[in-house]
């Protein structure tokens, strides 16, 4: 079973879009190998492209956090809430068929609202001077942890609508 069995790829990339819509931050659906099944990319704030951007800041900041985190909600098959190494948050929530896991959705690219952005560590990984690092983060907006949990909310019940089969993401 894909993701693919359950919704057609413009159904995840409009629920996509509804998301990102509704709260404001980057949302993708993966599949089992944490990758992006659609093209869909809204970038909520301007650091996360630089670090993407930088293949070094791909592979040790961006993809290591979805790796992990979604690794965890895979295995308690619950919601997890993180940062990533640049301090921002990452949350993920596996979709389950039945008992067979087949992909998750990830959200990333706000602070949470006490957190702030590691520009030592994205230099240190990136060598991006911390200078431009100060001045991609100026204008990131953040995210109570009530609102991540409201987005985990509004992941779980989108999916429930949009799917013919019987899903199931958990609350936690």
């Amino acid at each position: 079973m894909t993701l693919t069995d359950i919704c057609t790829l413009e159904e995840w990339k409009a629920f996509e879009t509804r998301i990102h819509e509704q709260f404001g931050i980057d949302v993708n659906v993966f599949n089992t190998d944490g990758i992006r099944i659609t093209d869909h990319k809204a970038w909520v704030n301007r650091l996360c492209p630089a670090i993407k951007a930088n293949p070094k800041g791909q592979a040790f900041i961006c993809a290591v956090a979805h790796m992990n985190i979604a690794s965890e909600a895979r295995q308690t098959r619950n919601p997890v809430i993180e940062e990533c190494d640049a301090g921002l948050i990452k949350l993920v929530v596996p979709i389950f068929v039945k008992d067979e896991f087949i992909g998750a959705v990830g959200a990333c690219g706000l602070l949470l609202e006490d957190g702030e952005v590691d520009a030592f560590l994205i230099e240190k990984i990136t060598d991006m001077p911390e200078s431009e690092i100060e001045d991609l983060s100026t204008d990131i907006e953040s995210i109570s942890r009530e609102q991540a949990h409201a987005l985990i909310e509004a992941v779980v019940e989108d999916i429930g609508n949009l799917s013919r089969q019987m899903v199931t993401c958990r609350l936690g």
